[in-house]
């Protein structure tokens, strides 16, 4: 079926060469094989866009193309016919470095070296650091096959490839060659699993480990700890502590500075009072001035989370919150009265009397 490289690689007809590039580079990574293992429908879309990419990064043969079309690729037109003859696994490495399984980056082991774990922490034991044991589980290559997933370790040649671990397909005026699906490119299949992996290659310990928590982790903070991931078959991989911390009931963590909300009687705002108010580290005195305000702040420097990189410590924020009675006793109504009276305030009168409407007006001066 006909297809357009331009529609294919999704760019204008007048795309420069790092245009190209890109759109192959963003589409590649999105249509690989490797990423779309079973799906037909990708790997058809991921052989076109090599194809494109072959065509239109070539000056040459783009002019040909953009000039006569495929027909004039095809020696139609008068010039000269060419055969292709790539890997697709050759373009996308020289872009991303070989990082799939294609034929360019085959690895001994069947599985990622590097381990990840979840660790969840008290709020106290993130502040402060702790030790805590962790079990999980590591990959080791099974001996008894020789990390093949064989019986007996022996391996029979992949019918498919003939052992090549590569297959190609001829398109039009070119062959794809990519890794043989059926061995993953290894060139051998398993006719018979092995009895003590079930043909994986590898087993599972259960191990622990304890490790040191530092002081002041924080959500989604990984912490290494090298040699103690997947076994492979010449060297380990790392682990990695992956940390998430619960919420305290007081302490609200934003980064370094921790914040909690100070309940005040509105007798102590108006006073003045010096109150009492927890810290990370133990109570403090925090001193209201006098009418302070709901929702007033007060900076406790160094009373916060040390750093994990700089180890400062970060900053405490009280916020106060003023509280009111919801009932009073005809005691309390009188006292409030004389209270009120004593500052001059008449009942039912705003308290600041007719000031309000000089505030007003300078508002559109």
């Amino acid at each position: 079926m006909e297809f357009d490289y331009y529609e294919i690689l999704e760019i204008s007809r007048d795309a420069d060469g790092d245009t190209i590039k890109k759109a192959y580079r963003k589409l590649a990574l999105k249509y690989h094989p490797d990423r779309n293992q079973g799906d037909k429908e990708a790997e058809e879309k991921f052989k076109k866009i090599n194809e494109a990419y072959e065509v239109l990064s070539n000056e040459e043969k783009r002019g040909i193309y953009d000039r006569y079309g495929k027909d004039g690729l095809n020696s139609s037109g008068g010039f000269g016919g060419f055969e292709a003859d790539f890997d697709l696994g050759d373009i996308f490495s020289s872009f991303f470095g070989g990082g799939f399984n294609g034929t360019k980056s085959k690895r001994s082991d069947k599985y990622n070296l590097d381990l990840e774990v979840g660790i969840r922490l008290e709020f106290y034991e993130a502040v402060f650091g702790c030790e805590k044991e962790i079990k999980y589980k590591y990959k080791t290559p099974c001996k008894t096959c020789n990390a093949t997933g064989a019986k007996d370790g022996k391996k029979a040649t992949c019918s498919h490839c003939g052992g090549r671990g590569k297959i190609s397909q001829r398109q039009g005026f070119m062959s794809f060659v990519q890794a043989c699906p059926y061995c993953s490119g290894t060139g051998e299949q398993i006719k018979e699993k092995c009895k003590d992996c079930y043909g994986n290659g590898y087993n599972e310990i259960e191990a622990n480990i304890t490790i040191n928590i530092p002081e002041g982790v924080d959500d989604d903070m990984r912490i290494r700890v090298a040699g103690k991931g997947n076994v492979g078959t010449k060297d380990a991989g790392d682990l990695y502590v992956r940390i998430s911390v619960k919420e305290d009931e007081n302490f609200v963590r934003h980064g370094d500075d921790v914040y909690i909300e100070i309940p005040v009687f509105f007798t102590q705002a108006m006073l003045g009072e010096s109150i009492k108010i927890p810290t990370l580290r133990g109570d403090t005195e925090l001193k209201l001035g006098i009418g302070a305000k709901d929702k007033e702040q007060f900076v406790f420097e160094n009373e916060g989370i040390k750093n994990t990189r700089t180890k400062k410590n970060g900053r405490l924020i009280a916020q106060i919150s003023i509280n009111t009675p919801k009932k009073l006793t005809d005691e309390q109504k009188e006292l409030l009265e004389k209270l009120q009276n004593s500052f001059g305030i008449k009942s039912g009168e705003s308290s600041d009397g007719d000031g309000i409407f000089d505030k007003i007006k300078s508002w559109f001066k």
